[in-house]
């Protein structure tokens, strides 16, 4: 019996851990990514849905559904052992990973949008000029002439 309780205060203080993860998880993406408000409410009720179940599975799986102190006891542990342990280097490195690989998309985008920018530009200052010939000289030079052939008409 002993050995058993001992395996699962083992257990569940693996589950502890794992719940670390999970809210590191959540940490390096609020400081890699900015968020509203609403985003960082969401990110909070998407922690607690899985740490519940995360909790649910191990006890479900590994005590056959029983609550014990020492289950609670070890995933407090567990968790707390992570934070003060390895969490910082953890969230240290994820945050340098990703704000490298911010770096090299924004690159990436901005000599990809070079080649998009200009031709845009080219499209755009063509279009502009017919549009402006079409839609605004057009017009002017038809009502001038409409306006001299009306006064010859009436001269007549």
């Amino acid at each position: 019996m002993i050995d058993s309780q001992a395996v699962l205060f083992l257990i569940f203080s693996l589950n502890g851990i794992i719940i670390g993860l999970i809210f590191d998880f959540f940490r390096i993406l609020r400081k890699s990514f900015k968020t509203s408000n609403f985003v960082t409410y969401i990110e909070d009720i998407l922690f607690w849905i899985f740490t519940g179940i995360s909790i649910i599975y191990f006890m479900y799986n590994f005590s056959n559904g029983s609550i014990r102190l020492y289950i609670f006891l070890g995933l407090i542990l567990g968790f707390f052992l992570y934070i003060l342990t390895i969490s910082k280097y953890i969230i240290n490195f994820f945050v340098f990973i990703i704000r490298i690989l911010k770096n090299v998309v924004n690159k990436i985008f901005n000599i990809v949008y070079i080649p998009i920018k200009f031709i845009k530009s080219f499209i755009c200052s063509k279009f502009i000029k017919h549009f402006y010939i079409l839609f605004l000289k057009l017009p002017q030079i038809f009502s001038k002439y409409i306006n001299k052939k009306s006064q010859k008409m009436s001269k007549k």
